[in-house]
């Protein structure tokens, strides 16, 4: 008789033991489901940001064509290192941004040394979605340089002002589509050519700035206008 009792308190203990671990695993289930979607909201999408193309036109009279967006704008001297200044002020303002996963630059020269870099002048487009999908990236940022002047003088006077002029185009990968552009063409003029652009001269902090410090004010405020991932995502 005991030992019958025994049996039977074991194996009331097996099942209740089991509906304990079954009510468990479905209060876990129920939790993973309510998390879910925050979960899968705070993964960022993939960018790829190559380095800035130099765009100078065949006749610098008539100004040089965007071989993205088709855009022109008047060319002018690149101050030597200008690309690479460019590129690294875009890559820390895109991380502040916490809007993407962005491939590391170090990534990218050392796919870009391995290959002809030529047939990427040639033809950015095409080139940059293919290496885009070879990082398994889901953008890819592509910049354009057309002029990049220095200004002359100091920030109290100038014989001749800084001049800047780029385009960022964002490409979605799943379709080719080019789902946002940035444009800054912009020669600094004192405040007194034109006092409605108070703003404006404050923001550039009322002084003749360098053409590095123009371009990062510009870049500053375009990057201000790029959407969000969910708006980019649903762009047509």
């Amino acid at each position: 008789m005991a030992l019958g009792s025994g049996t039977r308190h074991r194996r009331y203990g097996n099942r209740k033991g089991l509906r304990s671990l079954l009510f468990r695993s479905l209060l876990l289930f129920a939790f993973a489901l309510s998390i879910g979607p925050e979960i899968r909201a705070e993964v960022k999408p993939g960018l790829a940001i190559l380095p800035f193309l130099i765009e100078r036109g065949e006749d610098p009279g008539k100004g040089a064509v965007c071989s993205i967006c088709r855009g022109v704008h008047r060319t002018g001297d690149i101050v030597h290192g200008a690309q690479n200044a460019l590129t690294r002020e875009l890559y820390g303002r895109m991380e502040a941004l916490q809007t993407f996963q962005i491939l590391p630059l170090e990534k990218m020269e050392a796919a870009l040394s391995s290959r002809d870099k030529k047939g990427l002048e040639e033809k950015p487009l095409s080139s940059s979605i293919r290496l885009g999908k070879e990082f398994m990236v889901d953008y890819v940022m592509i910049g354009i340089l057309f002029r990049f002047e220095e200004r002359i003088g100091s920030s109290l006077g100038v014989e001749r002002p800084a001049s800047v002029a780029f385009d960022l185009h964002l490409i979605r990968l799943k379709d080719g589509v080019r789902v946002w552009d940035g444009k800054m063409d912009e020669t600094q003029r004192p405040l007194s050519e034109n006092l409605f652009q108070v703003g404006s001269f404050v923001r550039r902090k009322a002084k003749w700035l360098t053409a590095e410090e123009l371009a990062e004010v510009g870049m500053e405020e375009m990057l201000k206008k790029l959407p969000g991932a969910k708006e980019l995502e649903e762009r047509p």
